[in-house]
């Protein structure tokens, strides 16, 4: 049985939904139709009832490679043997003309050398794989009907015969040099007459290759990084578009669910959701590359959001951690005890529970983004501003509350150190903007928070036998979300107290330059983790800032060696290098984007290198 790695795989998208793709040319993950819709493809969670999509050459000694189209997100498998070399383009049509977007997975198979037999096999299990189908042929089309209620047909089209085997579809042909087949999957409209192949080269891929491939380098020329790891940054910058919603401006931690944090164990999350941490720290991410539609569009679905929770604030405040791409319905959190998990992971969850926690961070990353984006992007209105002030006038009575964190406990509230921190970002960054653009404010209450809290973090959260922060209030933790304190601007990068919090996270939770979050027995869940990716380019950008540059560039490019052949990362690596969690995931890509922005500025010398 295929068991392949998170790492084996590429990731297509149109911003409504996404796939991977392994290196033996499988889809072995797609969701339908939207990012959080359940699941089509998820033979990476269980190989047997998840469902697949493949396409298989049939030679001896086949080696594969993977590249994608420079600079855009179409995904090329290239099969190569002594017997003959093939093909497969993957892509999801997306254009500068959003009506004409398919909502489908385009594949293209072409013989570049020999003459080669190929098996395709389009093994869909509906409904996270609960839900039976029937599949009929009709003009030229698979039609898969899910015989759950509510659950519309996916088709599949192609320019080759199939036939129907246990629900199933399949095909065996065989294709010379220079020869091509094409497959289209999801919401394949009706050709209308029978075509022939070359009318669906033409008409179905060659024309939806074009605008795609169009769209995409159009989009990343827009793109400011001229610097050192431009490859890098640009495939991080791709990766996080693929994440965003075209439709609502939302975007989701990672397009998978389940994908362990250490094989066998059972810390396997839902990551299709958009979380207010993840979203803000990405337009920041985006700023600083020039993309400001983003920002703009995000700001649209982020203003319903904050104008309905100030009308229904809980006792646990107008913000929740997470919501779903569309709206802020709840997303329970189910376990799908059919699937045996990625590697026997379990249990797989979808939904995720930490949507009714309460974690103030939220705040100070959302006041982070809204104050970076009325510099330099879209300004402020008057209505806006209203909504900031009902945010923060339910934050000056709650700031030192305790919550459950940036990394989600789940074993009771403390009084974190990252809580803390965000919440004087939010009341410094509204101060900020309101001295800028002379708006309305209760600065004197204000400026009094912001101190206090800064008071209570240099008094209440340094640990003298550590000379280190740490992570809660009175605790003797280490915890790497600290690497934020000089990213945050609270701290300089070269002040003592900082300088010694370094080095003690950088002897207690680093091993080779990969950083850990924290020590698992902390967060009341069992069993540990791998290192954490993000909190080890948080820690290369924080070296740049404080003066080691040669330091942090060597960490730097030690840890693109850990990116998987396309570039891509996960949330995690394991003790092996082996990368973990869902994937791919938006904190990492984001964190790659800051560390190679500051670190380019400060090698190049240039002045002003902290870019805020």
């Amino acid at each position: 049985m295929r068991i392949p790695l998170i790492e084996q795989h590429g990731v297509i998208g149109n911003m409504e939904s996404s796939a991977l793709v392994s290196t033996d040319g499988v889809i072995d993950f797609y969701c339908f139709p939207e990012f959080d819709s359940p699941s089509v493809f998820a033979a990476l969670l269980d190989q047997e009832k998840g469902g697949y999509f493949q396409i298989e050459p049939l030679m001896d000694g086949i080696r594969t490679k993977q590249m994608y189209l420079s600079d855009t997100n179409i995904l090329v498998t290239r099969f190569l043997s002594e017997e003959g070399v093939a093909e497969i383009t993957d892509f999801m049509p997306v254009s500068d003309d959003s009506e004409k977007w398919p909502n489908i997975i385009v594949r293209n198979l072409r013989v570049i050398r020999g003459e080669i037999k190929f098996r395709m096999r389009c093994a869909p299990r509906f409904d996270y794989g609960l839900s039976g189908h029937t599949v009929n042929i009709e003009n030229e089309r698979a039609i898969f009907r899910p015989e759950k209620a509510g659950s519309g047909p996916m088709t599949l089209f192609s320019s080759l015969p199939f036939q129907i085997d246990e629900g199933d579809v399949v095909a065996e042909f065989t294709l010379k040099r220079n020869q091509a087949a094409t497959f289209a999957f999801g919401d394949v409209p009706d050709p209308g007459k029978r075509m022939s192949d070359e009318d669906l080269d033409r008409d179905l891929f060659s024309e939806l290759l074009n605008e795609t491939s169009e769209y995409w380098h159009n989009w990343i020329s827009k793109s400011w990084y001229q610097g050192r790891w431009r490859e890098m940054v640009n495939r991080s910058a791709l990766c996080l578009k693929l994440l965003t919603s075209h439709q609502y401006g939302s975007l989701i931690a990672a397009p998978t669910f389940g994908l362990p944090e250490r094989i066998g164990g059972a810390r396997n999350w839902d990551y299709r959701l958009c979380w207010l941490r993840d979203s803000s720290f990405t337009l920041y991410a985006f700023m600083r590359l020039g993309f400001t539609d983003e920002v703009r569009h995000f700001g649209a679905w982020m203003r319903e959001r904050v104008a309905s929770g100030l009308k229904q604030s809980g006792p646990d405040g107008p913000l929740k951690p997470m919501y779903r791409i569309h709206d802020s319905l709840d997303h329970p959190e189910l376990v799908l005890d059919h699937f045996s998990g990625y590697r026997d992971s379990r249990p797989v969850r979808i939904g995720n529970a930490a949507q009714q926690q309460l974690q103030l961070d939220v705040y100070g990353e959302l006041m982070d983004a809204i104050y970076l984006g009325a510099k330099y992007a879209s300004g402020t209105s008057n209505d806006g501003w209203e909504r900031v002030r009902g945010l923060l006038s339910w934050l000056e009575s709650n700031w030192n509350r305790p919550d459950q964190g940036i990394w989600e406990v789940r074993n009771g509230r403390q009084e974190f150190l990252h809580s803390r921190l965000m919440c004087w970002v939010a009341f410094d960054r509204a101060i900020r903007l309101a001295q800028k653009r002379s708006l309305v404010a209760p600065l004197n209450a204000w400026y009094e928070i912001r101190d206090a809290i800064r008071e209570d973090i240099f008094h209440n959260f340094w640990n003298d036998g550590l000379q280190s922060f740490v992570q809660a209030k009175g605790s003797d933790v280490l915890d790497a979300s600290v690497l934020l304190m000089p990213l945050m601007r609270f701290i300089s990068a070269t002040d003592p107290r900082w300088l010694s919090t370094m080095a003690a996270i950088e002897e207690h939770l680093t091993e080779g330059g990969l950083v850990y979050r924290y020590a698992s027995c902390t967060d009341g869940l069992d069993g540990d983790e791998g290192s954490f990716t993000p909190c080890s380019f948080w820690l290369i950008e924080c070296f740049a800032r404080s003066g080691q540059v040669a330091k942090a560039q060597l960490m730097f490019d030690r840890m693109l060696g850990f990116a998987n052949h396309l570039g891509l990362f996960s949330e995690e690596l394991g003790s092996n290098g082996e990368q973990l969690g869902n994937f791919p995931q938006a904190l990492t890509h984001l964190s790659l984007i800051s560390a190679a922005c500051y670190l380019d500025r400060a090698l190049s010398g240039r002045k002003n290198a902290t870019w805020v």
